[in-house]
């Protein structure tokens, strides 16, 4: 049996002995701008399922399976915060199937009818292929840059970057230039068709290559103000929720920052003597832990480190599969969440045990969003997903780190820190 796991037996067997002392239900409630406090209890209680709002085929060949099972596990392990439930990765054209809002708003009701204050998250990610050429811009976009509404879809050529920096830099899609009024043009329709449906989160991606041609934030200043007054208008609860990607520890303009929240990639560590372990160390690569920069939040409060959640990430593999590089951001060749997917059962839930106690001791101003179904790049038979659901007939393809979630989810904050 792996080491990690034995050292961290005790922990698990800790947080299960202290179920039955749980901590009152933690407050969640906002209307409006959020504190702190109510900010933290989301991030704390955060997943990524990948396109849980998405029916049919949801990026590439993929296709959305067990629908069914994942409804029956947010009801057991009640999570609050749910993201990347709905976004584009390219194939933007399935933005103009009516099915595709009608189901995820049938979804978002399913989920709301059990528990009404869970907040789900959409993306504005950084890429576009040729298929945006097909979507129709409404005229609520053209109102709210002052535009004479036209009869046209948006054009992939006016979002690019006039010098073609990251232009094809996805192969056959590019990243957009925030710079390009067609962009933010593009940004402000995903935004407000997501808030719209009921979505109260909005993850920018990698803000960084968006803004190639935008240092000091000018643009994505602007186009957040836009998202936020949509928001305050439109929003369940007239608020928003950004975060993105930020390798420099946040997105901030004259003290203030423009998200409620940072999040980054994990950057777990090869432990080069015991293959394929990993474990989390602070000022490893680019990690964020000790890096989240103080500011004034959008809500008004200051912090000397604003909140963050780092996630299990997915994006490709390297060359040299299940060889350790600690000089390079994938995990034995893999990204994390693949590297995470190869490992057994044991050992899976005993690292989810680990990196939560872990980032908590090192710096309590980080979250763990904990995996419930992300896209995976390894060998597997289970249709390139990792999925977190107790495996059974119903989800035949399940990862079994369900109840391990739904323990960390359930304990109190004391029972957590206990050795």
């Amino acid at each position: 049996m792996r080491s990690l796991y034995w050292s961290f037996f005790a922990c698990f067997t800790v947080l299960c002995m202290a179920h039955a002392v749980s901590a009152a239900e933690p407050n969640f409630d906002f209307d409006g701008p959020i504190s702190r406090t109510v900010l933290e209890n989301y991030l704390e209680r955060s997943v990524t399922m990948t396109c849980l709002l998405v029916t049919g085929q949801v990026e590439g060949s993929r296709d959305y399976d067990y629908p069914d099972d994942d409804l029956r596990l947010i009801r057991n392990i009640r999570p609050k915060l749910i993201g990347r439930a709905i976004y584009r990765w390219n194939g933007e054209s399935r933005l103009n199937e009516p099915t595709f809002w009608s189901s995820a708003k049938e979804i978002i009701e399913r989920v709301h009818a059990s528990d009404d204050q869970v907040i789900f998250q959409g993306c504005l990610f950084e890429t576009i292929s040729l298929e945006v050429n097909q979507v129709k811009i409404p005229p609520w976009v053209f109102a709210e840059f002052q535009l004479p509404v036209e009869d046209r879809n948006f054009s992939y050529d006016a979002m690019l970057n006039e010098q073609g920096k990251f232009v094809r830099h996805w192969g056959r899609s590019s990243v957009p230039d925030i710079s390009r009024l067609e962009s933010q043009m593009w940004f402000y329709y995903l935004a407000g068709a997501y808030i719209d449906l009921g979505c109260e989160a909005l993850h920018l991606g990698q803000v960084s290559l968006i803004g190639m041609n935008d240092p000091d934030f000018t643009h994505w200043s602007h186009l957040i103000s836009r998202i936020r007054a949509h928001a305050a208008k439109q929003g369940r609860r007239h608020w928003v929720l950004l975060d993105a990607h930020v390798p420099k520890g946040g997105m901030i303009v004259d003290g203030k920052s423009l998200l409620d929240f940072n999040s980054f990639p994990l950057r777990i560590k090869e432990i080069v003597d015991k293959p394929y372990e990993g474990e989390l160390e602070v000022g490893y690569l680019d990690a964020i832990f000790g890096r989240s920069r103080g500011c004034i939040s959008p809500s008004g409060w200051k912090c000397e480190s604003l909140p963050y959640l780092v996630e299990l990430d997915n994006y490709g593999r390297s060359r040299n599969a299940n060889v350790a590089d600690t000089k390079s951001i994938f995990v034995w060749g893999w990204d994390e969440i693949s590297w995470f997917a190869q490992q057994d059962e044991t050992y899976r839930n005993a690292w989810l045990v680990y990196a939560h106690r872990w980032i908590r001791q090192h710096d309590p101003n980080g979250h763990l969003q904990l995996p419930v179904n992300r896209m995976i790049t390894c060998p597997n038979e289970t249709g390139g997903n990792y999925r977190a659901n107790t495996r059974s007939a119903a989800c035949p393809v399940g990862y079994s780190q369900e109840e391990t979630i739904k323990q960390l989810f359930s304990d109190d904050k004391a029972a957590l820190e206990s050795p």
